[in-house]
């Protein structure tokens, strides 16, 4: 691809966004949008050359040809936006986000990216403008950057502006209503901010919760030394364990101790139908069953999937055990659900 010439140019950080518990709500200082559930992207369009950078600046464009082709068709001549490409999914007669076709067009064959680009094309939600035409807007507030928005991004089919509101009550609400449609939370944005590239100058309010599950197995770390990861599971309505996730991201003191406790309880040899990694194909998939025995309890943020056929939508973070509670009584029944929602109703107002 030829090199755009633009105001802003690739590679660009993108704004981030640090975690609180609950919505800021000092009046006239806040906007507030839902937090899009995919792959941050910032766009550079020059003419017929488009770009689409991931968060870590990386060339996103091969995945998403169809993207492109509507970039071009529905995105201003010279732009630089910052956004989020995800795939919407019809779900029980309402459309929604789907994480798990969306994390599918990472795929290393062309084949393949043009065979699920036709079944699941991907869409892009516009959030921010860092150039228009000639002009840089990084240091313009983000009210001024958000009147832009609407001057840069033409929705037709598979490009939108995201809603924004500056009623905290307002947001507060879409951080429960907008979940049953796939979103991730609230992002509040100072209306008198800058944009900042690299720096979380922004808030976001995400789902916190928590679930008991069963240890079903785990991974030996990469680097041999102790436990990488326990796997998860719950018990579905017919009484069958069901895999839904993973835990990790342990200190190395912890991986040795937690590796001790869990293998007294090994059964059988490894097996290599765990969690899949489309992120990285070379990765060991290979783990190791326990006795369904141990329960711990894990922090998560959200479902994916329904009924008895979910699972942890994002990596989810092991709390403590509990040794209260039996292995049986860990079942589907005590996750929360979300509202039901139609992604349609989300992008109303754009």
């Amino acid at each position: 691809m030829d090199a755009v010439d633009l105001p802003v140019q690739p590679p660009v950080e993108p704004m981030l966004a640090k975690a609180v518990a609950t919505v800021p709500a000092e009046p006239g200082t806040w906007s507030y949008e839902p937090k899009w559930d995919g792959f941050r992207a910032v766009v550079f369009r020059d003419g017929d050359e488009v770009m689409v950078q991931s968060r870590s600046g990386k060339d996103l464009g091969r995945y998403f040809p169809e993207l492109l082709v509507s970039l071009r068709d529905e995105l201003a001549p010279r732009c630089v936006v910052d956004g989020e490409v995800v795939v919407p999914r019809e779900v029980d007669g309402r459309t929604r986000l789907d994480w798990e076709s969306l994390s599918q067009r990472i795929h290393p064959a062309e084949s393949r990216v043009r065979k699920l680009s036709e079944e699941t094309p991907a869409h892009f939600i516009g959030f921010d403008v860092l150039a228009e035409g000639d002009r840089a807007l990084l240091a313009e507030p983000f009210r001024a950057r958000r009147e832009a928005l609407s001057d840069v991004v033409h929705p037709k089919a598979f490009c939108h502006v995201t809603r924004t509101t500056e009623d905290a009550e307002q947001g507060t609400l879409w951080l429960t209503t907008f979940e049953g449609a796939g979103l991730d939370g609230v992002i509040a944005k100072r209306l008198d901010g800058k944009y900042l590239p690299g720096k979380r100058d922004m808030v976001k309010v995400k789902h916190a919760r928590d679930a008991d599950c069963v240890v079903m197995g785990y991974r030996i770390h990469k680097s041999g030394e102790g436990l990488g990861s326990v796997l998860l599971g719950l018990y579905r309505d017919d009484g069958e364990l069901q895999m839904v996730g993973g835990a990790a991201s342990f200190t190395a003191k912890d991986r040795i101790k937690l590796l001790a406790e869990l293998e007294p309880l090994r059964e059988g040899d490894r097996v290599n139908d765990g969690e899949p990694s489309r992120w990285n194909s070379a990765a060991d998939k290979r783990w190791i069953p326990v006795r369904p025995e141990r329960v711990c309890e894990v922090a998560y943020d959200q479902m994916e999937g329904r009924g008895n056929d979910q699972r942890f939508r994002h990596a989810v973070k092991f709390v403590r055990w509990r040794p209260d509670r039996e292995a049986s009584s860990c079942a589907f029944d005590q996750l929360d659900v979300p509202l039901k929602y139609d992604l349609s109703d989300v992008l109303e107002g754009q």
